[in-house]
């Protein structure tokens, strides 16, 4: 595999975990005519003796591409805890306040710091992660900025390539890359199918250029949107529009899980955490520090718990009720939380249950506000939470599986109301009206309306109804077209570890995948030469 973009140039790859594993094929083949480096980012993952967990992520560079030049966490992992051994407040509060000056375009410390689950328990029910102190958030965001700065100084790096916009590392490095004028790319999701476009912006906010690719779009004739406008008519016909992208995950499950299966499940996580903690001997790391490296027992607790409680959620119960047939409603699916579409996204939103009060008060008389809750968060959440929705006179929380696709929900609702979720490009594309509270690039499409205060809302949901916006939803989708590439990342991910495990050949189907991945950074490396050139 060549690439005709980048030739004689220095590519870093930012790495972790499972969304690593794509990327360590395009560094094989990258490597030939580039000079390549790795850098992995989560904690665990750099210091844990090889196991199940990391030895086809780190440890496949590690042993099988010795001449890619590897960066990780470990060093500054070490540091953490010896910081806290010398003090109680290690931070360097002077250094943070420099850093707050020149790092802070795209957003404050507070917010970067939402990145990781690690540093938000607060804000999330994985009680396998501690909740953190100010100091340890401190202190551990200076670490990893002089780890990041330095890093960047020593390799020099012509372009940043990565896939995904979790941890706060990310959030960091598009701050010091923006500042010292390196390309940043990651895919953002158009959720037009397979496709994914470049962001230089770690696919927080709209980045400008798409938007400007869309608006050219929207002005332009509608002999131009062809295809678009065909899609957007299909979609509308479609009984079925659950995209294909989720098909076999966890989001499509509308069926419970047999008790057979899930001791299966749990026997399979008792075997991989024994193989981490006792076979590879990272029991007494993990002691080290609550907040770097999460805690075995709590996550097998955690995981019994949400399979458990799952079984009881999919069937008849006290805690969700039928839709009533010809009631007014406006639709809330709830977010996986902690998710980045939520904690990256729109981090001043991430109170669910204050988002649902907040709409509910907001509701035209009659009306009801259904939550329905995330397929993939079903069973993570403390029940005490649908009870205390459930207390608001206007709120019915509804049963998850009445329906086994999104689109009758969406039909029958006066409007839809999401943070940043796909039900609202869904309604778009159905002609209804939604509220949205991050910046999403499908929030351009005509009737999606992001809110920036509570106050905004009685007037947003009065406004709630059909849209004629059709050359709106086909001129978003030609743009994710021209931006992009089709990208199966979660195939591309799979096949990956089947192929590290022996199950599959590196075959002419997995290079065609790579390939599409390949000529997403592509795009976005001369669309950024491009925008650099105007500047």
């Amino acid at each position: 595999m060549k690439s005709s973009v980048f030739q004689n140039k220095r590519i870093l790859f930012i790495c972790r975990e499972t969304y690593s594993k794509p990327l360590f094929f395009l560094a094989k083949y990258l490597k030939e005519d580039n000079e390549v480096a790795a850098f992995y980012i989560m904690s665990s993952e750099s210091k844990f003796n090889k196991c199940y967990y990391n030895e086809h992520t780190i440890f496949e560079f590690r042993e099988n591409l010795p001449d890619v030049k590897l960066y990780d966490v470990s060093d500054i992992c070490d540091e953490f805890v010896e910081g806290f051994k010398r003090s109680e407040h290690p931070a360097d509060m002077e250094y943070l306040k420099e850093i707050e000056r020149d790092y802070t375009h795209f957003k404050t410390l507070g917010l970067q710091i939402m990145a990781s689950q690690e540093n938000t328990k607060h804000y999330h029910y994985r009680d396998y992660w501690a909740v953190t102190s100010d100091d340890e958030n401190n202190y551990w965001l200076e670490l990893n900025y002089k780890k990041i700065i330095g890093l960047l100084d020593e390799f020099r790096p012509d372009v940043i390539l990565d896939t995904d916009n979790a941890e706060l590392q990310r959030t960091i490095l598009c701050e010091v890359a923006y500042r010292k004028k390196i390309p940043y790319i990651t895919l953002e999701y158009g959720k037009y199918g397979y496709w994914k476009y470049p962001s230089f912006q770690n696919s927080f906010g709209i980045d400008p250029y798409f938007r400007e690719i869309y608006e050219k779009k929207l002005n332009g004739p509608m002999e131009d949107l062809e295809e678009g406008l065909a899609y957007v008519k299909d979609f509308r016909e479609k009984t079925s529009i659950m995209n294909k992208e989720f098909a076999g995950s966890v989001t499509t499950q509308y069926e419970r899980d047999s008790w057979i299966w899930i001791l299966r499940v749990m026997r399979g996580k008792w075997n991989y955490f024994w193989d981490q903690d006792i076979t590879a001997k990272n029991k007494k790391l993990k002691k080290s520090s609550n907040m770097l490296y999460a805690r075995t027992g709590p996550y097998l607790r955690h995981y019994w718990s949400v399979m458990t409680r799952k079984r009881k959620f999919l069937v008849k119960n006290s805690y969700f009720e039928d839709p009533v047939e010809g009631e007014d409603y406006v639709y809330m699916p709830l977010h996986l939380i902690p998710e980045s579409s939520v904690f990256v996204k729109a981090s001043f939103y991430v109170d669910e249950l204050n988002l649902i009060e907040q709409v509910s008060k907001s509701l035209p008389v009659g009306w009801k506000l259904y939550v329905k809750e995330h397929q993939a968060m079903l069973g993570e959440r403390d029940p005490e939470f649908y009870k205390k929705a459930a207390e608001i006179a206007n709120v019915r929380v509804v049963q998850i599986n009445y329906y086994k696709d999104p689109k009758p929900w969406l039909v029958k609702a006066k409007g839809v109301v999401t943070i940043t979720g796909t039900a609202a490009y869904e309604a778009a594309l159905l002609g209804k009206r939604s509220i949205i509270f991050g910046d999403v690039p499908f929030g351009l499409i005509e009737g999606i309306r992001r809110i920036h205060s509570f106050e905004e809302l009685p007037e947003a949901i009065r406004e709630f109804g059909e849209v004629d916006n059709i050359k709106s939803a086909a001129s978003y989708i030609e743009a994710v077209k021209e931006a992009g590439s089709e990208v199966k990342i979660f195939e591309l991910m799979d096949g990956a570890e089947d192929i590290f495990s022996g199950k599959r050949e590196e075959d002419d189907e997995y290079r065609e995948m790579l390939t599409g991945l390949l000529n997403m950074f592509e795009k976005g490396y001369v669309k950024w030469q491009e925008i650099s050139s105007k500047e």
